[in-house]
């Protein structure tokens, strides 16, 4: 129980000291500066970051809807020889348009950010 007590105190003892250290560094005007600037950096790459994940996976989209047309296209050519029935069709269909939108719509989102 005395070792708890002397290691809480401890803690509290380091606390106390790195509060104290972080409001002496924050009266620094290097100190100010260089938090700014990291702030606007981190920032900056964030928002180029954001614009590569929509463009990512609008492509991603686009490539899945590329592929559900051409699902599609086979589908419906086995329709037409009466091997397949009409649902495979649909279902290819809007697949296709589905990630078609998604994938539209996120670049969209790029476009409108810039």
């Amino acid at each position: 129980m005395l070792i708890a007590m002397a290691n809480l105190s401890n803690a509290r003892k380091l606390g106390i000291l790195a509060r104290t250290a972080a409001q002496q560094a924050g009266r620094s005007r290097t100190f100010g500066a260089l938090w700014k600037g990291a702030r606007a950096a981190a920032s900056h790459w964030g928002r180029i970051l954001h614009q590569l994940w929509l463009e990512v996976t609008g492509f991603v989209f686009l490539a899945l809807a590329a592929i559900g047309a051409l699902s599609g296209v086979r589908e419906y050519t086995r329709y037409r020889a009466h091997n397949a029935g009409p649902d495979r069709v649909l279902v290819a269909i809007v697949f296709t348009l589905m990630f078609a939108w998604f994938g539209m719509t996120s670049f969209w989102r790029v476009r409108r950010k810039r």
